[in-house]
């Protein structure tokens, strides 16, 4: 193999410094050549292991190194997997999928039976990739000088990770690939045409071209799609391979192996075949351009499948699969002109994970993430999320320490909140309940949503009953999983496992996905995270009142539910106790007008249960009042007659007499509105106590005492006129107060009356008899002498019974008639 050329440099570089950068494309022979030829170096006493990203690498990489040694796995190599373990005493190279390493460290910080740990296939940037090279790192620092590390890639940008382990040397090694010619076929196919595509390119592939194809799409969705149509419009010597990672191994091997003697094979894969996997007799390639990415929103808490376009390096990669055995094609269902817009490497999974499994091992390791060398760190938004999920299901302390529990969660080495719900459903006698929960949710839904809904019960009640809507495979498997939880846990399993634990049992994985139906549209919910979410498709669950749910997709505004269980909400505060609280409530009722007191059980955003509050303190309900006043505006208030008037008068006096009179403007009283109105409204609670406010006592309490008393004086109610009457003084312009009254009334008054201390002279409304304005004046005197004739003229016919003496000045002031005068 061309690997074989550069296995000295490698040795050397592994015995000193004792750390290596390994570059070699696809078909170098790097995965199965160089852990073999490494069990003979000086320095091996223990154990190789070899980390692998996916089961399927590890188990084809495990017995093709067995293979080479004439020996079975289990023996020279061995593998573990979260499904398989095969190692014997004899075992020296251990082939490993990558969480296998984070758990062994946590169980042996020092690694002390291994001798070397090698990363296959680090191009990928996996999650557990990453974390497992930043512990090494540590335990290379603290404990372990002479653990020896091997970084080997395809594709992996050397640069920044020579950075990262300056060093460290890089080796680069030929590959073996045969020459692959490259068809371009745009457009690149949206998501929802992508099996359609490929399908079409399939079948001229297949009138045109020799050889098995490797069709690369996004997911087992557009797999099943295409292997349908495929399966439809193929003949009998031509065999449809799915080939994803929730196939059973068995499915998995038969897309693996070469097609019979005289027969074709088509395998529709996922980037699962992109690496460390020879598929034999494949001579073409049809790359979609897409993947499936799952992206985590630390905001909302949720993960969101998205699918998007492949990097530079996976195309490269997906092509070289052409060439591993000689000449092929590679058709890309993309223009040419689109390779430079594609990103160069795979973002790494560490910036758009769900952090939890990350946050929970860095506190049982006892490490803060800056305390780690890291390629690319974890983003710290992503984190605090992720250790706030952790602190509500009890794995971490607020120091983020771990807790008894968080470290028998850790052990069980699967995601925290299903570790969660093991743990927790264990203590409440349903452990194998949730062993087989754990299972489903680990796996791929065994069920058609379409046609079983999303209700988790029936996935339970499928897999202890012969159900025709799963295949025996699939139960086969996850009762198989399910039976390794529950010895983990110690527990029996049950013959008859109860579907109607899944809701409680998934509140404990989920509390907040606990979910109360919304008032309106049927299958919409409030989430306790705070978020909506909905049935995307009609359910038998859209009219529970309350469910939890297990499956979310992030979505756009709401989140979309696929998979959920119904609850009795009755039962969450014993369920979730340290997450349901009882709080008192105070706010204010807009349609109601009134102060709502309550105490709410709440879970997050949801509102268990309520009931009424008595004994409001007076000065929280008077001031919730007063808000709402300030909200609805000062003429919500109870405005006498009374009350209008005093406040003219004040606000004349201020705008006579200045700043040390109180502003009683709109703005003014609005922004001293809980001073001046407070002590008039204690004990109010609702809009309509407002009736009974005396706005005259609480105006007047903006004044002292000596105010009120020149208030009187500079600004008074009414003016006695020259009649006798006391006539009101209209204060509407604080500018400009006015004096409507009759000319009659008047007589004998040489010139305009004023207040103010004598400065502002009144506006005289002069009325006729019949109260009609007839002048406005600030000049009586002016009014007697040049303009009073013309009215008399004008008004004495009309009104013959009034006095219109010739010389107003000496008249008689009369308030009626002559007659009435005398």
């Amino acid at each position: 193999m061309p690997v074989a050329s550069v296995l000295p440099a490698v040795a050397a570089a592994l015995d000193d410094p004792g750390i290596a950068l390994l570059q070699a494309p696809p078909g170098a022979g790097k995965t199965t050549v160089v852990p073999i030829a490494l069990l003979h170096a000086p320095w091996r006493r223990g154990r190789i292991l070899l980390l692998e990203p996916r089961r399927l690498a590890a188990r084809s990489a495990a017995r093709h190194m067995a293979a080479t040694l004439g020996e079975r796995v289990g023996s020279t190599v061995g593998i573990s997997t979260r499904v398989e373990r095969q190692v014997g005493p004899n075992t020296r190279i251990e082939v490993v999928t990558e969480g296998i390493l984070t758990r062994r460290l946590q169980r042996d910080p020092a690694l002390e039976d291994v001798d070397l740990v090698i990363f296959d296939e680090f191009h990928e940037r996996s999650l557990q990739a990453d974390l497992g090279l930043a512990l090494c790192l540590q335990v290379r620092d603290l404990l372990r000088p002479d653990l020896r590390l091997l970084v080997m890639s395809a594709t992996l940008d050397t640069g920044d990770i020579a950075r990262l382990l300056p060093t460290a040397p890089v080796i680069r090694s030929e590959g073996r690939s045969h020459p692959v010619r490259i068809d371009y076929r745009p457009p690149t196919p949206s998501p929802e045409r992508a099996a359609d595509a490929v399908a079409g390119a399939v079948e001229r592939a297949l009138a045109t071209l020799p050889g098995s194809i490797l069709v690369f799409l996004p997911g087992r969705r557009e797999i099943d799609r295409a292997a349908q149509r495929l399966e439809a419009s193929t003949g009998p010597g031509i065999r449809v391979a799915p080939l994803h990672g929730q196939l059973p191994a068995e499915a998995q091997d038969q897309a693996i192996h070469p097609a019979p003697e005289g027969s074709r094979k088509v395998v529709l894969a996922t980037d699962i075949a992109e690496t460390s996997l020879t598929i034999e007799g494949i001579a073409v390639v049809i790359d979609s351009g897409l993947a499936r990415r799952p992206r985590f929103d630390p905001r909302r808490g949720l993960s969101r499948l998205e699918t998007v376009r492949i990097s530079r390096a996976s195309a490269i990669q997906r092509c070289g699969r052409a060439g591993r055995l000689g000449p092929g094609v590679c058709i890309r269902l993309w223009a040419e002109s689109d390779e430079q817009r594609l990103h160069a490497h795979t973002p790494p999974e560490i910036l758009d994970a769900d952090l939890a499994p990350l946050a929970l091992t860095l506190a049982c390791w006892g490490a803060c993430a800056d305390e780690l060398t890291w390629l690319d760190p974890p983003p710290a938004p992503a984190l605090a999320q992720a250790q706030e999920l952790l602190r509500q299901l009890g794995a971490i302390d607020a120091s983020n320490r771990p807790t008894a529990h968080g470290r028998a969660m850790d052990a069980l080495g699967t995601h925290p909140r299903l570790a969660h719900m093991l743990l927790a459903a264990h203590e409440r006698g349903l452990g194998y309940e949730a062993a087989l929960l754990a299972a489903l949710l680990e796996e791929r839904d065994p069920l058609e949503r379409a046609l079983a809904g999303s209700d988790m019960r029936a996935r339970l009640s499928a897999l202890t009953a012969r159900d025709a809507s799963m295949t025996p495979a699939a139960r086969r498997r996850l009762r198989a999983q399910a039976a390794r939880w529950a010895r983990q846990l110690r527990c029996q399993e049950s013959a008859q496992p109860d579907p109607e634990a899944a809701g409680p049992l998934l509140a404990l994985a989920y509390p907040d996905r606990v979910a109360l139906r919304r008032p309106g549209p049927e299958g919409r919910f409030l989430l306790a995270s705070g978020r909506g979410a909905f049935f995307p498709r009609e359910d038998d669950l859209a009219q529970a009142p309350c469910i939890v749910a297990a499956v979310l997709d992030a979505g756009q505004r709401e989140a979309l539910i696929h998979l959920a269980a119904p609850l009795d909400r009755s039962t969450l505060p014993s369920l979730l106790p340290g997450l349901v609280r009882s709080e008192e409530r105070v706010d204010w009722d807009a349609g109601a007008g009134a102060v709502n007191a309550r105490i709410e059980q709440r879970l997050g955003a949801l509102v268990l249960d309520t009931r009424p509050l008595d004994g409001i303190p007076p000065e929280v309900a008077t001031r919730m009042l007063l808000d709402a006043v300030a909200a609805r505006g000062l003429e919500s208030l109870p405005w006498t007659p009374d009350a209008r008037r005093l406040r003219a008068r004040m606000a004349f006096a201020r705008a006579q007499h200045g700043e040390a009179w109180p502003d009683v403007s709109d703005e003014g009283l609005h922004r001293i509105l809980h001073t001046w109105l407070a002590p008039w409204g204690t004990g109010m609670s609702r809009l309509s106590h407002l009736r009974t406010l005396d706005l005259v006592a609480a105006l007047r309490g903006l004044l002292d005492w000596p105010q009120q008393q020149r208030l009187d004086r500079i600004a008074p109610t009414h003016l006695t006129v020259p009649s006798g009457s006391r006539v009101a003084i209209d204060y509407g312009d604080p500018d400009h107060p006015v004096l409507a009254v009759r000319i009659q009334e008047v007589f004998g008054w040489s010139d305009t009356p004023r207040i103010g201390d004598g400065r502002v002279p009144l506006t005289l409304h002069l009325l006729s008899p019949a109260r009609r304005p007839v002048q406005v004046t600030r000049d009586l005197a002016g009014f007697w002498a040049r303009t009073y004739a013309d009215v008399k003229k004008d008004l004495k016919g009309r009104y013959p019974k009034h006095a219109w003496p010739d010389d107003p000045l000496n008249a008689q002031a009369l308030r009626g008639t002559k007659r009435a005068a005398q």
